[in-house]
């Protein structure tokens, strides 16, 4: 399943964590669901770490989202797999239900404590999970985080090869700099997860003395063209990283038409 195509190119959303977690919960996500929107995004990533009020808000971002006919992205911040390696059954349940508050047919996790205790026992849980999803109308798009259960090239693959096993077979979102803060090739993990990856979370990083930190595409110390380029060209991207100014839809502006213009000569060299 494809997000809309409504402009040229792929789609460019916001991930609304980019507008900084302390605004976001000061003027609320609709706020910045609205910007994002006369900024030119083709839709918006809903964080449920900065809901304050989800009951209100949800509603309230998926009229705002139909009635503009923007794509819609849920991001559940519980993991699929709990500590003891088993499906997180109640997570998945509640990230469900709240993609559905939202009107959103992408809904996007990590794989936690899957094979925590072992492959086998955790790959029990993925008859559940499909029965879950496939019931839900939704499309799980499985997030490589900055943890190294649940982030590292090794982890995720061994995750995919059970998952794909087992009749299973999940789509993934490519965080382009959560590599970085676990040590991994960001260029090789597109390479190897290229053929999976159907969302993208575009960001830039540099490394300060203690850690790494999301910067604009622009101001990467990383080869992110590069990294583009191996990832599908009519993939979904959503700009992650700080969006910061006095004007900040001029600031969101610039950096959609960056993105933009890296993904259109992509699909032109492809």
């Amino acid at each position: 399943m494809a997000l809309s195509l409504q402009n040229a190119g792929a789609p460019a959303l916001i991930s609304l964590t980019s507008f900084g977690n302390a605004e976001v919960r000061r003027h609320g996500q609709l706020y910045f669901a609205q910007l994002s929107h006369r900024a030119g995004a083709n839709g918006y990533e809903v964080r449920e770490e900065l809901l304050l009020n989800p009951a209100e808000e949800l509603p309230a971002l998926a009229a705002y989202g139909r009635d503009h006919q923007l794509d819609l992205v849920y991001s559940c911040p519980q993991p699929l797999f709990a500590i003891d390696g088993s499906l997180n059954t109640a997570a998945v349940q509640h990230a469900i239900a709240a993609s559905h508050t939202l009107g959103a047919t992408w809904l996007k996790m990590s794989i936690g404590g899957f094979a925590s205790q072992s492959v086998a026992h955790s790959a029990q849980g993925f008859a559940a999970l499909k029965s879950a999803i496939d019931g839900a109308g939704l499309t799980l798009l499985i997030e490589n985080d900055q943890t190294s259960a649940a982030g590292t090239v090794q982890a995720l693959q061994r995750f995919f090869a059970a998952a794909d096993a087992a009749g299973l077979v999940l789509p993934m979102t490519f965080d382009m700099g959560n590599w970085h803060y676990l040590g991994e090739c960001a260029l090789q993990a597109a390479q190897l997860f290229g053929s999976r990856v159907a969302y993208v979370h575009a960001k830039g990083v540099q490394r300060l003395p203690a850690k790494w930190v999301a910067v604009p595409l622009a101001e990467s110390a990383a080869a992110w063209r590069a990294i583009l380029r191996a990832l599908p060209s009519d993939a979904p991207r959503a700009i992650e990283y700080p969006l910061v100014g006095d004007d900040l839809v001029a600031v969101t502006q610039q950096e959609l038409a960056v993105l933009r213009d890296a993904t259109a000569l992509q699909a032109k060299a492809s």
